[in-house]
């Protein structure tokens, strides 16, 4: 612990991020140099260099099997959309142009603060926080005296992805959540500990990430939910869960190691993030910034283009478990299983989930579903870092209604494509964010192929190596660098794809690509918004154009900014898009990462309009507390209620000196009411946690908690 402690970095110059969440969530990648060093430009093809010596070596019998498609069970696609969105100006009064959540947008809330602030007539309540036991024999959280045991029997850290799958019945529903990272610093004290001590509690981290299966119940529909402790779908899914690799990566020399000699089933699952579900009712989870977790040699292009380097982790696993010390001979394949789209079962506790290879390997934001007219599936997913890409996968069979058994085996073969934007008024485009004279940033777009009917179209790699090594494949196809493309979320109601692009503060600045009219602005601190659409509206299309709806930030404050035409003085400032999601009307709703060191402001969740007159308005709906992190959104407006993930609030406190008492705390906050639910323990600290929002005439006289089987 005292180690980690150490290692936490000074502030840095140009991220948005505490710098605590950036050693702990992404292994300092914005302090580092970028991965992406290829030469590939917007109307450029990249020059192909010369795969590494290993590289080759290590695909020799992979190559035998690179024109051979492996299908196994469990391939699942994730289904379209789930997130935030924005309103009109703060503190004024007025409602969504269209939608069944009525609401007065709320003004944004200064970065100091620790409240979590709803519109008037709104409640929030917890449904789960970091530590709720989850089974009959889990004990009761105690932050004074976690257990490794205890914690795999209790709800996890640090939710990112969330869904709530309701029965018809609407009073039962199975809430799905990633636990993404830990935060030591919170959970235990600086003080010197034992190495038995520091074992343990480097099991507790191992066990506190994954994902967390919960039933929840109420007592009627459109009342808030309490969870079932000991229900039977409940389950914890964790690093030390037996996944099954599926797809042409399987198998191969690339995946074996000296604890898988087979290269087909992998311990665990890192770095989960956002995620989709499935028209099936599965949920895909995308493993984001595993590299932090490795320690490597780190003088492999491979290695370099996915950030592993030769240095003691932030984690320290490598001192219980030899396969995060990658350096030796029989683990050096171990972070090549790690960084794929997975998928779990939420109906069947003691089925085998499984990571997708066919989908690529990079760090995944997530992954969303369509049914394509043709009946295939098409799964899109960016890659969270400065400068990668944006991803679309294309099932080989179809999608068959009522036929969950043969729908879950539908990624685990299909064509992978990587996307090249073009602009249309590319000259005028100078990194200040001006609006082209045409009126909008648009264009067309292309998917370059990567993998095409079970064969390789990546010049010098066959099919284990452009899936194992997607980014050095897309490089030599030629993708577009993208600012940070994060949730990728189809619209259900029209068929257009929306991209988050987060930030990204390198973009301009010397010796780091220029700005290009898909990434028109220069050191993009706040983010920006892209609406794809397919060519003809087919989801498998190898054609599509594209225009920005927003450049994100706050009018009031200077620089530019474009909400589609909107007046920018009737917009909510909002910054850093990171979760996307949609309401029964269509309207597209987006959760913040970062917005406190752009725009000083807390986190939130905002509603956005994407047609008519309301275009590019932004209305805020909800703030997260101070430091925290505004995740997984979910709109059920048919219900009148919404749902985030909150994470890492108070990120920069420590244990006994926390900067957020969330959600334990008394008291009012903005509009809407905090439930007094004390933390056990002696020490009080701030707790990840799901947050229900609902109407305050919904229910009047309970104060949200768990309910026993």
């Amino acid at each position: 612990m005292t180690n980690l402690l150490k290692l936490l970095p000074a502030p840095h110059a140009r991220g948005k991020r505490s710098p605590v969440t950036c050693r702990l969530k992404c292994d300092d990648a914005c302090t580092k140099a970028v991965c992406n060093t290829s030469s590939n430009g917007y109307f450029r093809d990249i020059a192909s260099a010369e795969f590494s010596r290993r590289a080759a070596l290590g695909a020799g019998a992979a190559g035998a099997l690179s024109a051979a498609v492996v299908l196994l069970g469990g391939a699942q696609p994730a289904a379209a959309g789930q997130g935030p969105a924005r309103g009109p100006g703060p503190g004024r009064p007025g409602h969504g142009a269209r939608g069944r959540l009525p609401f007065t947008p709320i003004a944004p809330v200064d970065a100091a603060s620790d409240t979590f602030d709803v519109p008037g007539g709104y409640r929030w309540e917890p449904i789960l926080r970091w530590g709720d036991p989850l089974f009959d024999d889990s004990p009761e959280f105690d932050f004074a005296a976690q257990t490794a045991a205890a914690q795999a029997r209790q709800f996890g850290y640090n939710n990112d992805y969330l869904d709530i799958l309701r029965a018809r019945d609407g009073r039962s529903a199975v809430l799905v959540c990633s636990h993404e990272y830990v935060n030591p610093q919170i959970m235990f004290p600086a003080a010197p500990a034992s190495a038995a001590e520091e074992r343990e509690r480097r099991a507790i981290f191992r066990n506190a990430v994954g994902l967390s299966v919960v039933e929840l119940s109420r007592r009627r529909r459109g009342a808030p939910w309490d969870y079932v402790r000991g229900a039977r779908r409940n389950r914890r899914i964790t690093m030390d869960t037996v996944f099954e690799l599926t797809g042409p990566l399987a198998g191969t020399d690339l995946v074996r190691t000296k604890e898988d000699p087979e290269g087909r089933w992998v311990r665990g699952t890192l770095g989960n993030c956002a995620g989709g579900t499935t028209p099936w009712g599965t949920i895909l989870s995308g493993e984001e910034n595993f590299h932090g977790f490795f320690r490597a040699q780190g003088t492999t292009a491979e290695e370099r283009r996915y950030g592993l380097a030769d240095k003691a982790t932030a984690m320290g696993w490598e001192q219980d478990d030899p396969r995060f010390d990658a350096r030796s001979e029989e683990y050096r394949n171990e972070p090549n299983r790690f960084g794929y789209i997975v998928e779990i079962d939420p109906e069947d506790p003691a089925s085998v989930p499984v990571k997708h290879t066919s989908l690529g390997r990079f760090k995944h934001e997530g992954a969303n579903v369509t049914i394509a007219r043709d009946g295939r599936v098409v799964a899109y997913s960016g890659d969270d870092e400065r400068f990668d890409y944006l991803y679309k996968f294309v099932s080989r069979h179809r999608y068959r209604k009522n036929d969950r058994r043969h729908n879950m085996r539908l990624l685990a073969e299909g064509n992978l494509y990587v996307a090249r934007f073009r602009g249309s008024s590319e000259g005028e485009i100078d990194g200040s964010g001006t609006v082209p004279a045409d009126g909008g940033f648009d264009g067309t777009g292309q998917w370059l192929p990567l993998v095409v009917d079970g064969r390789s179209t990546v010049p010098g790699m066959d099919v284990p190596q452009v899936l194992a090594y997607t980014r050095l494949a897309a490089d030599r196809a030629g993708a577009t660098k993208m600012d940070r493309c994060e949730d990728v979320e189809p619209n259900p109601a029209t068929g257009r794809v929306y991209v988050a692009c987060t930030n990204n503060s390198n973009r301009g600045i010397p010796g780091q690509p220029g700005p290009d009219e898909a990434n028109p602005r220069s050191q993009n601190r706040d983010g920006h918004i892209v609406e794809l659409i397919e060519h003809r509206g087919d989801a498998t299309a190898e054609r599509f154009t594209w225009n920005l709806l927003m450049l994100c930030g706050d009018p009031a404050r200077g620089g530019a900014t474009y909400f589609s035409g909107y007046p920018a003085e009737k917009v909510s400032p909002i910054s850093c898009p990171d979760n996307l999601a949609f309401d029964t009307e269509g309207n597209l709703w987006v959760s913040t990462d970062g917005a406190p060191g752009g725009i000083g402001y807390n986190d939130g969740l905002f509603k956005v309009g994407l047609d008519g007159r309301s275009r590019g308005k932004v209305e805020q709906f909800l703030s997260v507390p101070r430091e925290a992190e505004t995740c997984g959104p979910v709109i059920h407006d048919d219900d009148g209620m919404v749902f985030v993930a909150v994470q890492h609030p108070g990120e920069d406190g420590s244990y006994g000196q926390p900067h957020s008492l969330f959600p334990d705390y008394v008291g009012t906050g903005g509009t809407g009411t905090r439930p007094d639910r004390p933390t056990s323990g002696a020490v009080a600290a701030p707790r990840p946690s799901v947050v229900q929002v609902f109407r305050e005439d919904q229910d009047q006289d309970r104060g949200g908690g768990r309910k026993d089987r």
